[in-house]
């Protein structure tokens, strides 16, 4: 059995490669949503492919509107439950509902839209256009 050599990168490098800050990144350690941070001497943090995955996926998580005490809930229940049929569940519950508040504020924003072609169409006609 091969043993695969392990590939530590600086919070400086991860930070960079995935375009976030460096405090971003110390945060979600600091609240529980990055918890395999290794350190060597002098408390310096090195991360590993796992938490350059990590990372990738909140990132991408909060694009998609989720919140980080949504995460959070997340990150807790596969600590308490170890099952990702259970977590992916959860997840998906939480996008049903992020997705069910974008479509109501497109529908606001179409509304609006309409709202403001409507009075475009007043003002012109008061001024001749």
């Amino acid at each position: 059995m091969e043993e695969k050599d392990e590939q530590f990168t600086s919070i400086g490098e991860i930070a960079q490669k995935l375009d976030i800050s460096q405090r971003t990144i110390r945060y979600y350690e600091e609240i529980g949503l990055l918890n395999s941070i290794k350190r060597v001497e002098g408390g310096r943090r090195i991360y590993t492919d796992v938490d350059f995955r990590r990372l990738k996926l909140i990132k991408r998580l909060k694009i998609m509107g989720m919140t980080l005490s949504e995460m959070q809930e997340l990150e807790a229940m596969w600590t308490i439950e170890k099952s990702t049929d259970k977590v992916l569940g959860r997840l998906l519950e939480l996008l049903n509902n992020q997705l069910r508040r974008l479509d109501d504020r497109i529908s606001d924003l179409n509304i609006l839209r309409n709202e403001i072609i409507e009075y475009q169409k007043r003002i012109k006609s008061k001024i001749g256009k």
